[in-house]
């Protein structure tokens, strides 16, 4: 079962037309990932006193149709793979049980120092690997 949040479309998040416009989707999904890591347990501010930041390597988006102004739409996040360094999820945007865009997202673990590639935390990977085989 993929992880979830519900997120409310305001004037801010739309183009002249009242459509989100579709750079928005990414936040969207950012914060998908991040209710994701605090369900396994981990804060950004505690991997960030750990010298670890998570970066997105790659995004496949397929915009599928509009969502509007003042609409409810919700998020579902879910991992499709873990390894070493790097994780990977399939994200949507749900309307009404429709899928209205989704993701594939690759991301990496980074030495916030060096700016490279490190092995996630094993209780954080551990974690994820728990979550991704229970889906």
């Amino acid at each position: 079962m993929p992880d979830s949040i519900d997120i409310r479309i305001y004037y801010e998040d739309t183009d002249a037309q009242g459509v989100v416009f579709y750079a928005n989707y990414l936040k969207y999904f950012e914060r998908g990932r991040t209710e994701f890591l605090r369900k396994c347990g981990y804060l950004q501010n505690d991997l960030l006193k750990q010298g670890l930041i998570f970066i997105v390597n790659k995004i496949d988006v397929h915009y599928r149709k509009p969502v509007l102004l003042d609409q409810v739409i919700n998020i579902e996040s879910s991992l499709t793979e873990v390894k070493k360094a790097s994780f990977c999820f399939h994200q949507k945007v749900i309307l009404d049980a429709e899928t209205m865009c989704d993701a594939n997202v690759l991301c990496g673990c980074v030495s916030l120092d060096t700016k490279k590639p490190v092995a996630l935390p094993g209780e954080l990977r551990s974690k994820m690997v728990n979550k991704k085989d229970a889906s």
